[in-house]
C-alpha cells in the first residue's frame, strides 16, 4: 500500500526520484500512464494487471468506454528504476502532466500519482475546501466505513 506525499524535482532528462518507501512495492518494472486530473498514475505490475482486466471488461460498443481505454492504455509505458532510484518519465507523459521542475509524488493506496507541484497545489487547495462535503457523500457509495 502506498501513502504519503513527497516533493521532488524532475531533471532536464526527465528523471524523477521515486521515494524509497515506494520503490520496493513498485518493483523493478512498473507502469506509468495518463491519470485523471492531469496527473500520472503509476502501478506495480500486479495492480496494472488488475486494472487491465477491469478495463478490458468495459463494453466495446460504448463510445465513452472505448475513448477512456484508448486514452489510458495508449499513454502507458513500462518504466524501470535506475540505481539512484530514479525513473525516466517518457516525454508524452511529462507533457500531459505538465512536469517541468517541481513535482509531487503521492501514495494513493494501490497506486502512486505524480503531479506537477503547481497543479497539485491548486487541486489540493480546491479539494481541501470540499473535504468534509466529500466525506459526507461517501455514505452514498456501496461500502462500509
Amino acid at each position: 500500500m502506498f501513502m504519503g506525499e513527497y516533493q521532488h524535482t524532475i531533471d532536464d532528462k526527465g528523471r524523477l526520484i521515486i521515494p524509497s518507501k515506494f520503490r520496493e512495492a513498485l518493483g523493478p518494472v512498473f507502469v506509468a500512464t495518463r491519470g485523471l486530473d492531469n496527473c500520472l498514475f503509476v502501478y506495480p505490475m500486479e495492480e496494472w494487471k488488475v486494472m487491465e482486466e477491469k478495463l478490458r471488461a468495459l463494453p466495446l460498443m460504448k463510445a465513452d468506454a472505448r475513448a477512456f481505454t484508448r486514452f489510458f492504455f495508449s499513454g502507458a509505458a513500462e518504466c524501470e528504476l535506475d540505481k539512484q532510484g530514479r525513473v525516466n518519465i517518457p516525454a508524452q507523459l511529462r507533457q500531459y502532466a505538465q512536469l517541468d521542475k517541481d513535482c509531487m509524488v503521492l501514495g494513493i493506496s494501490g497506486r502512486v500519482e505524480i503531479w506537477s507541484k503547481q497543479l497539485w497545489d491548486g487541486y489540493y487547495e480546491q479539494s481541501a475546501e470540499a473535504y468534509n462535503d466529500m466525506a459526507e457523500q461517501l455514505v452514498n457509495y456501496d461500502f462500509n466505513f
